[in-house]
């Protein structure tokens, strides 16, 4: 314990990779203001703005490690590398240590597939059985009329099963993709198939893209990891990634660690993905940046080193809800922006670019903790830059007298597990404790039983009994936790 302890405060006091790009003008004054403008969700009504020091923040989240990379004018102007691969570690962290992207493997493995598209070897309407080779997709009383086709598995609108992947730990028998496909051990997800009609409705579907995986390997007959090396990553140059599962050994040494919320590294370092087109993807945030400037280039007509203008106009374009083939898409026309987020076990990152405004951002973070951190990153980059989207909002907090918080009080437990969360009086307002992970929270009541968390902005509504006790408490209008005592 003293050694790690001593581990991390050395880390704190190191410095910390910052690696110019060739040829581009550094401008540090820039970096400084992110660093230093990081926000929360929401702010209240009449106290001061707050921001939070990047370093500041990663100590509080319990995130070793972030990524960083920026592209304004087209071109990626800075990244940097901010802590160490792991808490025990003194490797620091710069532009070249990989992350698992998590779901952001989809959009870039999307790219291989429509290139696919553009020489005929498949169509993004047809049944996708016409293309899978000794595994298909159940035909059930869901796909009578309407099939699962490319479109539909790259807007996830296919009807399918399976949100995401799970992976597996070191000591864990991997399986094949067949296995994972039928749901068969030793795969830990359920079989892929249709449970609503295709076409109907938008819903993530990691088995989607997983069934997408299986017919690109049928159509042309190779590994997927090589297929996406010669389609996509050695075409635009992303040299520090890699789809091939498990991580090779050569790797090892600059990859970060996954970590835990409490700050515990996962056992065996990191999971294997099989499903590399959902969740495989190993890489950094300036390698995702190439993937986002081809994108943007090849819209505009400059670049079409995989896709045609046609085609990427066609993968900006709103298919069903806010989903493009493969990126989520918001905005429009010169505000058009297309994005994807990423949580495998112990990593959190996310990718946002404007399609037509020549910027973008792209973070990576060895924690599950990373999506707070990032998203208090964005809101930095959206002040400094002066981005019309992902500000804080205002919120007042509701007066309640100091003996009536009283009542909010006690051990609650969510109602499809076992996991006890612990709430007590601080001040005007109230402390959770997720005795799960050690995780503490503060929120603050906005009306009579609805209470919000400063830091995330998740929402917390208290339920009465008709004798006016609390009995539940609801988390973002979706987990229930029932007060025991």
């Amino acid at each position: 314990m003293k050694k790690l302890l001593f581990l991390i405060i050395i880390a704190q006091l190191l410095f910390v990779s910052c690696v110019p790009k060739p040829g581009k003008d550094q401008n540090l004054s820039i970096i400084d203001k992110v660093e230093n403008s990081l926000l929360p969700p929401i702010i209240i009504e009449g106290e001061e703005l707050e921001t939070y020091n990047i370093y500041d923040r990663m100590k509080y989240y319990n995130v070793p490690a972030v990524s960083i990379a920026f592209i304004d004018g087209g071109e990626i102007v800075w990244a940097k590398g901010y802590g160490y691969t792991s808490f025990d570690s003194l490797n620091a962290v710069d532009e070249n240590t990989m992350f698992q992207a998590a779901s952001i493997s989809k959009p870039v493995a999307a790219m291989a597939a429509l290139s696919l598209v553009e020489e005929g070897m498949l169509e993004l309407d047809n049944n996708v059985n016409e293309y899978l080779k000794g595994w298909q997709v159940i035909d059930n009383e869901f796909t009578t009329i309407e099939k699962v086709t490319l479109r539909r598995l790259l807007t996830h609108s296919a009807g399918l099963t399976v949100h995401g992947f799970g992976g597996y730990a070191s000591k864990d028998s991997v399986p094949t993709l067949l296995q994972i496909l039928s749901g068969e051990a030793p795969a830990n997800s359920d079989a892929v198939l249709p449970d609503i009609v295709p076409g109907t409705m938008n819903r993530y579907s990691g088995g989607g893209y997983t069934v997408m995986q299986k017919m690109l390997i049928d159509i042309s007959g190779e590994t997927f990891p090589s297929l996406m090396e010669e389609r996509v990553l050695s075409k635009i140059g992303m040299g520090n990634s890699t789809y091939i599962q498990p991580l090779p050994e050569k790797f090892h040494s600059r990859a970060a660690i996954a970590h835990r919320s409490n700050g515990e590294m996962i056992e065996g370092r990191w999971h294997t993905y099989p499903e590399m087109a959902a969740a495989g993807l190993w890489t950094t945030p300036t390698d995702l940046l190439k993937y986002a400037i081809e994108v943007q280039n090849s819209l505009a007509g400059t670049s079409n080193s995989i896709l045609s203008q046609k085609m990427t106009e066609e993968m900006l374009t709103r298919q069903i809800a806010s989903q493009g083939l493969g990126p989520g898409l918001s905005g429009e026309g010169d505000s058009l922006i297309f994005r994807h987020g990423g949580a495998n076990e112990g990593y959190r990152c996310e990718l946002l670019a404007f399609a037509r405004l020549g910027q973008g951002v792209a973070i990576m973070t060895n924690s599950d903790n990373g999506g707070a951190l990032m998203n208090e990153i964005i809101r930095s980059f959206s002040r400094v830059y002066g981005w019309s989207f992902q500000k804080p909002r205002s919120k007042s907090i509701y007066p309640i007298e100091p003996d009536k918080l009283n009542d909010f009080a006690g051990r609650f437990k969510w109602d499809q597990d076992e996991l006890i969360a612990e709430i007590t009086v601080k001040n005007n307002h109230l402390e959770g404790f997720q005795t799960w992970d050690g995780m503490r929270f503060e929120i603050y009541p906005e009306s009579e039983l609805k209470f919000f968390n400063k830091e995330d902005g998740a929402t917390f509504e208290f339920k009465k009994n008709e004798d006016g006790k609390i009995t539940e408490i609801l988390i973002q209008r979706e987990y229930r936790f029932v007060k025991i005592d």
